[in-house]
């Protein structure tokens, strides 16, 4: 998407006219709302407000102050004879201490090369200092069983081989491991797959870029849920791919659009976070999980169900993905596993249909050709000597008891300035707030109080103001002192 003028700004930036809020402001409402969502991603130049009026059909001078009002909040920046830009999530208006060109879409600037630059990928990792932070749903690292993992490497360095069968132990090692995952996520996720139907690999992203790099061609129509996880449309724009987004309600996405967008339109991909929808933590009723997957069938599309988060549920018979009841083989399932371990112990996985997986070897063999033989076998021992499932009881217990604590601390602090569902897994909690206020102001606030909100976590729009709170992370005592601040924060803004 290299030319301003090709981005289609109608199928994402929707106004209203017939409503009572100000076109400028649904203009700043829903630029925000596709900066968030990856639709607008950082170093995007915008095209001229003379012809971006045109595309939108409104007046140059309300656009204008639509775009004043976003540089205001730090949404889009205008360099001089340049043009106007997207910022980065993370980027602060101020000059750094050595000379990098401004100019996003110019790569040849700041080198003596030239190289392609992506409008559409960039990192929206933010890190702060400050001594009490919110993030959008990690697990507590403190809580990891590093004797154990420890004991098992240990063993399993002590045994190495020779390098003359070390590509023996490889295969073998690999086969092992992917028997033993295999059945462990049939046990704990209700699927039924063989070991020619898993794909392992290093991390959950690496799995969904490999899958959207096989099953989508530029030009496909691919629906998301909106709104949605950032990196999730980041990685399905990045394909060249159309991206169509649907609601959400009370009861997940709304199928009767889904619906009304298959019967004009030829749908290849409809990725979904069914269990845990990121980032409102909705899980999608029965109900709905019947229409999708007789949509599916119906207007032959895939289904690409992404299970991020599954280790963390409450309920002692969580749902099951959709994956376990899919019959036609519409469903493409991907998730993760080990979040609660250290970096570089956890694994993403694919489970699908047998041809689909060799073909996504051709492609890991490039961008992952090398398996780590150690790593695998202490994850094989850990699971078939019973310490996934213990570590899981014993995390399910205590994030369960940090949920229900943070609720409390919630309701007892900000009980008549938010609204929110308690969710049955996950380590977040949606939080709509009740009064209309800027949220980058509020963040803002927050920093200046000892507490650090990243930008990822924060959701405005005309309809909805919210924040994606993530729990796990923290003891108690740092949850008091987190939404304390959190509340004086708030206080201050809306005086």
């Amino acid at each position: 998407m290299n030319s301003p003028v090709e981005i289609p700004f109608k199928s994402f930036i929707l106004l209203k006219p017939e409503e009572s809020t100000a076109i400028y402001l649904q203009i700043v409402f829903e630029f925000i709302k596709a900066i968030q969502t990856g639709f607008l991603p950082e170093g995007t130049k915008l095209p001229g407000t003379r012809i971006l009026c045109k595309v939108l059909a409104v007046n140059r001078n309300t656009l204008i102050k639509a775009f004043q009002d976003l540089e205001s909040q730090g949404w889009i920046e205008t360099l001089p004879n340049k043009g106007t830009f997207i910022l980065s999530q993370q980027q602060q208006k101020k000059e750094t201490a050595f000379p990098i060109s401004k100019e996003k879409n110019t790569s040849e600037t700041a080198v003596g090369f030239t190289f392609q630059h992506s409008t559409i990928l960039e990192n929206p990792t933010e890190t702060s200092s400050l001594p009490y932070q919110f993030n959008d749903g990690m697990p507590d690292l403190r809580l990891v069983q590093t004797d154990v993992l420890a004991r098992l490497y240990v063993s399993k360095l002590k045994r190495q081989k020779t390098s003359k069968t070390y590509e023996k132990i490889q295969v073998l090692s690999h086969s092992y491991f992917k028997t033993h995952f295999s059945n462990y996520l049939n046990l704990t996720r209700g699927i039924r797959i063989a070991t020619s139907n898993l794909l392992t690999t290093s991390c959950h992203e690496i799995s969904l870029y490999l899958v959207t790099k096989v099953l989508i061609a530029p030009g496909d129509k691919v629906v998301v849920a909106s709104p949605g996880y950032y990196m999730s449309n980041m990685t399905l724009t990045n394909t060249g791919a159309q991206i169509i987004s649907i609601p959400v309600d009370e009861n997940g996405i709304d199928t009767k659009r889904l619906k009304e967008i298959c019967d004009t339109t030829k749908i290849r991909v409809l990725y979904l976070t069914s269990n845990y929808h990121y980032p409102t933590t909705i899980s999608l009723s029965a109900k709905k999980r019947m229409e999708v997957l007789d949509l599916a069938n119906q207007y032959d599309f895939i289904i690409l169900e992404d299970d991020y988060d599954f280790d963390f549920h409450y309920d002692n018979n969580p749902v099951l993905p959709l994956a376990a009841f899919d019959s036609n083989q519409k469903v493409v399932y991907i998730g993760s596993f080990g979040k609660s371990l250290p970096s570089g112990f956890g694994y993403g996985f694919v489970a699908a249909p047998a041809p689909f997986i060799a073909e996504l070897e051709k492609h890991q063999n490039i961008l992952e050709p090398g398996i780590d033989v150690l790593k695998e076998q202490v994850l094989t021992e850990w699971i078939t000597e019973g310490e996934a499932h213990r570590l899981s009881k014993k995390n399910k217990k205590i994030y369960k008891e940090r949920r229900d604590y943070f609720v409390s601390l919630l309701n007892e602090n900000l009980k008549d300035k938010i609204q929110f569902k308690i969710p049955s897994r996950g380590l977040a909690i949606w939080v709509e707030w009740l009064d209309q206020f800027n949220l980058i102001q509020f963040q803002k606030e927050c920093e200046a109080n000892g507490l650090f909100l990243p930008k990822t976590i924060l959701y405005q729009t005309k309809d909805v103001t919210a924040t994606r709170l993530g729990f796990g992370h923290l003891e108690k005592e740092e949850m008091e002192n987190a939404v304390t601040l959190l509340k004086k924060s708030l206080e201050n803004i809306i005086l």
